[in-house]
């Protein structure tokens, strides 16, 4: 029986260095023989379906933004040693939460009870997962929004989101990433000699 893949996640609002991390340590692994499954952020195909992003995203938005996440991540199992998720299920909660508070909405309780037991039941299956800090002297990338209070917001409640459902995660600070790199591959390695 195949042992399961690795599975590293980092959550944060966006312009926070997710993806370039990400990105550099797909390519260590890589460069190890090992198959890494890289799963992106699906905002963009949210939107292109007509579900509303960012300081608009609604309960169904989220929905589909977890659902999404949960089908391309338990997909990538299939085939990888280790998966990279950039952008965790609990990262759609946090920005509906920012959202919400950015623009003076909100949705019934029971509605957010849901969505937070779903981040709750799939947060053990992330065996390493990182928040990227916000540090707000880094300019947005480009074609990002530029909406800086909610850019904040969002990082606070991502932020929230990730602190309750995954206790053990790590800090991603700007200029961090090759400390951060380091302590990923230093437990993956820890893992694997341990399976």
């Amino acid at each position: 029986m195949r042992r399961s893949p690795f599975r590293i996640a980092v959550a944060g609002t966006h312009s926070t260095g997710k993806t370039t991390f990400l990105t550099r340590l797909k390519a260590v692994f890589e460069q190890r023989g090992l198959a890494v499954a890289y799963v992106h952020d699906s905002a963009v195909n949210a939107q292109d379906r007509g579900f509303p992003i960012l300081a608009h995203h609604t309960f169904e938005s989220t929905a589909w933004l977890m659902a999404r996440a949960i089908e391309l991540e338990t997909e990538a199992t299939l085939s990888a040693d280790v998966v990279l998720v950039d952008r965790p299920v609990a990262d759609a909660l946090g920005y509906l939460q920012a959202a919400l508070l950015h623009t003076s909405r909100s949705i019934p309780p029971a509605r957010i009870q849901a969505l937070e037991r779903i981040c709750e039941a799939w947060a053990p299956e992330y065996d390493l997962a990182f928040v990227t800090v916000l540090d707000p002297s880094v300019e947005l990338g480009e074609g990002r929004d530029g909406d800086a209070l909610f850019r904040a917001r969002a990082a606070e409640a991502v932020t929230r989101v990730v602190d309750r459902v995954m206790p053990d995660r790590h800090l991603l600070r700007h200029g961090g990433a090759d400390a951060a790199l380091t302590f990923a591959i230093a437990a993956f390695d820890d893992q694997d000699r341990g399976a």
